[in-house]
């Protein structure tokens, strides 16, 4: 399903081809079961994450089922933002599963680690600072770490939020979704998703400064031209 990746996050994603002009404006409203799930399973996210900074810093291993739990998390939320908010980039309602679902149009995994770094669990939220600078402005002035697992309003307050505006505006008065558009906002929410895997202390692997554009992954060593997707 995925191409060979350079970094431990994959996501790939297929842009709709049928999407309709008219059901972005309910889709948040659509996605709303999936909220109040989300708001429990987040908070769990955030508790297993500081459960995994002392497995970590003792054993210098992120316990496989933590892990796991955590990724379909991630998951699950990337798929909700796909549909209703980051992108909408589909119509095709998301499933309510932690699992990865192959007939969905976006794919997220993430690599486990066999071994973090025990010293480095100390410092990545210092070194991440300069990756969360970038990412207030491509998002909102309210974005932290965990601000993309938070993402409850139909468009965010920041660039992402402003292109895909724009990207709907236009899918209802041309009935296309502009590619270039999909093309960069998949590359801003890979971009998001991978600081947000460090800062969740799920790989010691640090964030690439860049827009890696499209729906496939870049494979290994080589980055796709943005039309690649």
């Amino acid at each position: 399903m995925f191409t060979k990746s350079e970094h431990p996050l994959r996501v790939e994603a297929a842009l709709d081809p049928r999407l309709s002009r008219w059901m972005w404006m309910v889709k948040w409203i659509l996605a709303i079961p999936h909220y109040i799930v989300l708001f429990f399973l987040q908070i769990t996210f955030l508790l297993l994450s500081i459960v995994a900074f002392f497995s970590i810093l003792i054993t210098g291993r992120y316990p496989r089922r933590l892990f796991d739990f955590n990724v379909g998390v991630i998951r699950w939320t990337t798929r909700v933002n796909y549909y209703a908010s980051s992108v909408l980039g589909t119509d095709a309602y998301p499933p309510f599963t932690l699992k990865e679902v192959r007939d969905y149009p976006i794919h997220v995994d993430v690599a486990y680690p066999e071994r973090l770094s025990r010293g480095l669990v100390l410092v990545k939220w210092l070194l991440i600072i300069p990756q969360l600078l970038v990412i207030i402005v491509l998002s909102t002035s309210g974005w932290t770490a965990y601000r993309y697992l938070d993402d409850y309003s139909p468009f965010s307050s920041g660039l992402i939020g402003l292109l895909s505006l724009i990207a709907v505006v236009i899918l209802t008065f041309t009935g296309k979704y502009p590619r270039d558009l999909f093309d960069f906002l998949m590359g801003l929410m890979r971009w998001s998703l991978r600081v947000l895997v460090y800062s969740s202390l799920m790989t010691d692997k640090y964030p690439p400064f860049r827009l890696d554009m499209g729906g496939k992954e870049p494979t290994a060593g080589v980055v796709e031209p943005a039309g690649a997707g």
